[in-house]
């Protein structure tokens, strides 16, 4: 115990030291994750819950090796392994599967997405709360991380029919889900009395969001196809390809759209463009492991495994988890139920949506930052703070126990296409 307190000490000296440059934390984090997702393969759970648990053990929770600070001026590598994980679903976007899977695809997505919302409203409301929260948290409970979903299948090297309905659902819950928050969140303001004639306006705003994500990533993707169309060098096709999605994931950030649905267009337009279109995807995939790796260990340092100390929030909190479970499962099971669907899908396909991660903190965080509800009474700001530490609870708990679940579920749905 000496001797680890010791390298711990070690450690946290060398990195005050090295603090200035990003790229000692880069490293450590890359390599403490690596040990970790070694030792969680060898026990049967997927690598991305080692990294977890290394960005948990190096962050402030524990030892402090990396602070807050730190990993919040690494947020540039977070946002570009989620612009490498949306062109990815994206690219399985290409028309004839489309035309295959379409329609029960979006039959699922919307059901499920309002499964999960009332089933979380009516639950919270049930456990005494306020009902315009417990609608925000409603349509909050929409939104799936895709980022465990595309690690597992890459790691996995999973193919198939499964995957296909896994993509597409986890692509479509995303602008659903802006849609339905942009929906609520103004009927909600209007019942705590700060609404007003702004609702109609956060309506048009989730509406132009999607709308503008998803031009912006066409632009993107057309761009990226007319420059490498005629490269025979995997190389410059890869420069270009991964200077696109930088440049479109930052160009999204900073007028604040969605950087999954931007990069989810560019990836869909590329693989409808030309059919050699394939290789971008076959290039950009060696570079995602480190990126993956990285993402997940930061996500790690992120989480506060102390929020489980308070009562009031573990309560409210395990009500969220429970009843978006069942919102998210059933409604993928009767989703599948109604569009005729392979029972191995049926059955699996709903514990693949149980993941929760920077799309709910970023819409409850959106709640605590507006400035519709900045003068609410005292009251209202303390349920205001308790939602956030419900979503963070949530995240904690979905990013923990959700990825081994869904590399169970997408193992056993798969099983279909042997």
């Amino acid at each position: 115990m000496t001797g680890l307190q010791g390298a711990l000490n070690w450690l946290v000296t060398l990195r005050d030291l090295l603090a200035p440059h990003p790229l000692f934390a880069l490293g450590l984090l890359l390599i403490v994750g690596y040990g970790l997702g070694r030792l969680a393969g060898r026990i049967k759970l997927p690598e991305i819950t080692g990294f977890i648990f290394a960005g948990i053990l190096m962050g402030e929770a524990v030892t402090g090796v990396v602070s807050h600070d730190f990993a919040e001026g690494l947020g540039i590598v977070t946002e570009m392994a989620l612009g490498l994980i949306a062109i990815t679903i994206g690219g399985e976007f290409y028309a004839a599967k489309l035309k295959r899977l379409g329609k029960a695809i979006v039959i699922i997505t919307l059901v499920q997405i309002a499964t999960s919302f009332g089933a979380v409203a009516i639950a919270l409301t049930l456990f005494q709360m306020p009902l315009p929260f417990a609608l925000l948290l409603g349509a909050i409970a929409a939104a799936t991380a895709p980022a465990a979903t595309v690690a597992i299948v890459q790691s996995l090297r999973a193919r198939g029919k499964f995957i296909d309905y896994l993509y597409g659902v986890v692509a479509l819950d995303d602008a659903g889900a802006v849609v339905l928050f942009g929906i609520i969140f103004a009927v909600a303001s209007g019942m705590i009395g700060e609404g007003g004639s702004h609702g109609i306006e956060l309506v048009l705003h989730a509406f132009r969001e999607v709308f503008l994500s998803i031009l912006v990533g066409g632009v993107s993707g057309l761009v990226i196809h007319l420059i490498v169309r005629k490269q025979s060098n995997g190389n410059e096709v890869l420069i270009v390809a991964l200077g696109m999605l930088l440049m479109t994931t930052g160009l999204a950030v900073v007028l604040h759209l969605s950087p999954l649905l931007t990069n989810m267009a560019a990836g869909a337009l590329i693989i409808n463009l030309a059919p050699q279109n394939h290789r971008i995807f076959r290039f950009l995939e060696p570079f995602t492991p480190p990126v993956y790796a990285l993402f997940f260990v930061i996500a790690g340092t992120e989480l506060r495994p102390q929020i489980l100390l308070n009562g009031e929030i573990l309560v409210l909190g395990l009500v969220y988890i429970l009843a978006r479970a069942i919102g998210k499962y059933g409604g993928v099971y009767l989703g599948c139920a109604l569009s005729k669907v392979e029972r191995e899908i049926k059955v699996n396909l709903g514990i693949c949506m149980l993941p929760q991660a920077g799309v709910a903190i970023g819409l409850v965080l959106l709640i605590q930052s507006s400035p519709l509800l900045a003068g609410v009474a005292p009251a209202q700001q303390a349920l205001i703070e308790t939602m956030v530490n419900i979503i963070l609870l949530s995240v904690f708990v979905n990013e923990i126990i959700g990825p081994p679940l869904s590399r169970a579920a997408i193992i056993r749905g798969n099983r279909m296409e042997v």
